[in-house]
């Protein structure tokens, strides 16, 4: 393992011998000192190098250099320096080992190492193929080179943040994790968004959610899980907020007496996530997004889908749908109704009504035209879905039914239920989404590592 110092633990040292490395920011290659700065993982730091150009001569005609013995290798290592500097392009990995020396004078970070040595890691190609005003296309073509930029590598920091404080507060609690199988036999929400792929003499279908498998652990007795991983939707929109393959973050939890548990549960782990991202990365986002990180009150407001149609109707916006659903724009405008009157940036839209959710989820008792369902909204935009489930086998069937579907091929999912199962529900909720709305981003192929959609395969 190379031994190195993080730039972000600089500031921490002593003046003296350093080693660093990272790759090239930016060159000023002045004619008596050369500056570099260089970053890491972790930030960016200024290196110094008084430049030498040519070796002292006693005779210029006769080219004898005045120098001999270990002042003569000095003289020529630094002059190998300063070659090597101005022949560096922006990008290439480099590690230096010099004299660090804090001064408040240097703008960047308040210090700077003087190079003693340079070794050149890798050489880059000196002309980039995307710069800061490049498109977002263009960018993602060259996403690894994009990802080098302080902004998108503070998207991740948080993610991982977010992330962690998530999954101590389910381990905490005694949560389980589970990995669930993203080939399945059959489908999981809606055949019309299916990646069917070709399995050995048959055919399989890339999970659309863990849904089935998360509801499986409940038979199991596993009592409350949690996963995080990867979802598939064949979706051809080129919307700003879908994927064909996303990170889903999922829970679910048996012994609840309706979905007003499932919206507390995810309360609690939005606020310990939030929280956690605010502490360790607020004055960073501020600095870099212009975000000031707010972490939400308890507890989120809550509108029934009904009453909150009225209030955008009342707003001036009719839903141009045949259904019963909300739109992108009823959502935005509920969201600013919400904003506006109650101050907080969450919403949960419940009571959907059971034309258009699955047969899985539970219906009210005494009006099943609705069910026990939910929609996050998180400034103007749905995060995720979460519902108590039905877990009473005859009911599930009818329920299956209903929707046209044929029970046979729910065979395996039925069975399930066929042996017990507790009264359970829980949620599955888009990472991306989540992480774009946070940092008020407009696509969430800015906060996807690598982003999948209808014509983006690569890299």
């Amino acid at each position: 393992m190379t031994s190195r110092v993080l730039i972000k633990d600089l500031s921490a040292l002593a003046d003296g011998p350093v080693t660093v490395s990272g790759w090239v920011d930016t060159v000023r290659d002045q004619k008596k000192v050369q500056f570099i700065v260089l970053r890491d993982e972790s930030g960016a730091a200024q290196l110094v190098n008084p430049a030498l150009r040519a070796l002292p001569v006693t005779d210029a005609e006769a080219g004898t250099v005045a120098l001999e013995g270990e002042e003569l290798a000095a003289a020529e290592a630094r002059l190998a320096t300063t070659e090597a500097i101005s022949d560096l392009a922006n990008g290439s990995f480099i590690t230096v080992t010099g004299q660090l020396k804090q001064d408040e004078r240097v703008k960047l970070g308040g210090l700077e190492v003087k190079i003693e040595s340079l070794t050149v890691v890798t050489e880059a190609i000196a002309e980039t193929p995307i710069a800061t005003d490049s498109g977002l296309d263009k960018r993602m073509d060259w996403r690894f080179l994009d990802l080098r930029h302080p902004k998108q590598n503070l998207i991740f920091k948080i993610q991982t943040t977010f992330l962690h404080a998530m999954r101590e507060y389910w381990v905490d609690n005694d949560f389980i994790e589970i990995q669930t199988p993203k080939l399945m036999a059959s489908a999981s929400e809606s055949r019309a968004e299916l990646f069917e792929v070709e399995y050995f003499e048959g055919k399989a279908y890339l999970a659309q959610s863990p849904q089935f498998y998360k509801q499986m652990a409940q038979s199991a007795g596993f009592g409350k899980i949690f996963e995080v991983g990867p979802a598939f939707r064949a979706d051809h929109s080129f919307t700003s907020r879908h994927a064909t393959e996303f990170t889903s973050v999922d829970t679910e939890i048996s012994w609840i007496d309706s979905h007003e548990d499932v919206m507390n549960l995810h309360e609690e782990l939005l606020v310990a996530g939030f929280t956690a991202v605010k502490a360790k990365h607020g004055d960073a986002i501020k600095e870099l997004f212009d975000v000031e990180i707010t972490v939400p009150s308890r507890p989120f407001p809550r509108i029934p889908l009904a009453e909150a149609k009225q209030i955008v109707a009342e707003r001036g916006y009719e839903i141009p749908r045949a259904d019963d659903d909300m739109d992108p724009e009823g959502e935005r405008q509920i969201s600013a109704y919400v904003a506006e009157k109650l101050g907080h940036e969450f919403v949960f839209i419940t009571d959907y009504a059971s034309s258009i959710r699955p047969f899985y989820h539970m219906r009210h008792e005494g009006d099943p035209s609705l069910t026990n369902s939910y929609d996050l909204l998180f400034n103007g935009t749905e995060i995720s879905t979460g519902a108590q489930r039905e877990h009473r086998i005859d009911v599930l069937v009818a329920q299956a039914e209903d929707k046209g579907m044929d029970p046979e091929e729910l065979g395996t999912y039925l069975d399930f239920f066929r042996y017990g199962v507790p009264p359970h529900g829980g949620f599955g909720m888009g990472l991306a989404r989540v992480l774009m709305l946070m940092l008020h981003q407009a696509s969430i192929r800015e906060v996807t590592y690598l982003f999948r959609g209808p014509t983006r395969l690569e890299p």
